[in-house]
């Protein structure tokens, strides 16, 4: 089979296309012919070199496919079932994972990053890393939300507990996470202002539901927060920028209200006023992809076509070192995505 590659950290240029032997699953696994396989923020992190990423790698979190082979204890999936790829692992039996937050176990994973991944022709996996694919969603769209989706969803209601009309600034409203936290916030009856960095993006993301977009390299974001919000500022702001963003996000930041962070794209390193944090009551709180009950709710929320994964562009699976390097610049609206042939 085909599959993407890198034995060191590094570029795009560390990423290698080779041939690789097709799995056999195991008895209590599922061979996956895979279709398509989108792309995350995280695979550039993990590529350019995370403490404790095992090597050789193969990337990618999220897919979906057609299930070729099935091993002899499944019976919840046959060949032929059309499924999308559940990204998480973790171990199914500690007290997180009994009560529903695996992303709080110890052992808990992510496909491309702590076990091989989902950018190759074919992928053998448990059964809890499968979901029937959304009939209204074609390969690429079914590929593209995944990650995001569950991301988002536990940023906003089980991190922040979001509410109807909490009044939501998101940045980076084009990104994959991004376009998904807007869907999110107007579903629950949020106030929502955006920011995007082109003209194109802040069209698309109003078209998305965003109340108000703004222009995060030109427009004064804090003014725009006070004029709409009112001088009371965000009760939730959604941040996965960093350091450029974090002094603003603070800024406008409510009495009471909650900043959630899921990444430091520009950097991780930022400053705090304590005197600020307790005087206003307000909660900093971070947050690692999701658990299996948010992944099962936003997969409901897609199938009812209440959020739409937004695909911006699709490359082939031989152009993976040019898909990344398409990502890393930040010129795509929502997700690219990767098509694998058979």
């Amino acid at each position: 089979m085909r599959a993407v590659q890198y034995t060191r950290h590094g570029g795009a240029d560390v990423l290698q296309v080779i041939d690789l032997p097709i799995p056999r699953p195991a008895p209590d696994e599922v061979l996956v012919t895979m279709r398509t396989s989108a792309l995350n923020h995280l695979d550039i992190w993990v590529r350019e070199g995370i403490p404790g990423v095992p090597l050789p790698m193969i990337p990618g979190s999220d897919g979906a496919g057609v299930v070729a082979a099935v091993g002899q204890n499944v019976s919840d999936y046959q060949a032929g079932d059309e499924i999308i790829i559940q990204p998480i692992t973790y171990c199914g039996s500690c007290r997180y994972c009994r009560s529903g937050r695996e992303n709080y176990c110890n052992d808990f994973g992510i496909l491309g990053e702590t076990c091989q991944g989902t950018n190759r022709q074919y992928l053998s996996v448990k059964p809890a890393n499968l979901r029937p694919k959304p009939a209204n969603l074609n390969f690429a769209e079914a590929a593209a939300f995944p990650l995001v989706a569950m991301t988002a969803y536990t940023m906003l209601m089980t991190r922040a507990r979001m509410q109807p009309e909490d009044k939501v600034l998101i940045w980076g409203a084009g990104s994959g996470i991004g376009h998904m936290a807007v869907q999110l916030a107007k579903w629950r009856g949020c106030q929502v202002i955006a920011t995007a960095g082109s003209a194109g993006k802040r069209t698309k993301a109003g078209e998305l539901g965003a109340d108000l977009v703004v222009d995060h390299y030109n427009d004064n974001v804090a003014e725009a927060v006070r004029d709409s919000f009112g001088p009371r500022g965000a009760d939730i702001v959604f941040e996965h920028v960093g350091a450029a963003t974090w002094k603003t996000s603070l800024r406008v930041l409510a009495k009471g209200g909650r900043l959630v962070t899921c990444g430091a794209t520009t950097g991780p390193k930022v400053e705090l006023d304590l005197r600020h944090l307790f005087y206003k009551q307000q909660s900093i709180l971070g947050s690692t992809m999701g658990d299996i009950p948010g992944f099962d709710k936003v997969l409901q929320l897609v199938e009812a076509g209440t959020i739409k994964p937004v695909v911006d562009r699709v490359f082939d699976l031989e152009q993976i070192r040019e898909a990344h390097e398409y990502l890393a610049g930040g010129d795509q609206f929502g997700k690219v995505v990767i098509t694998i042939a058979d």
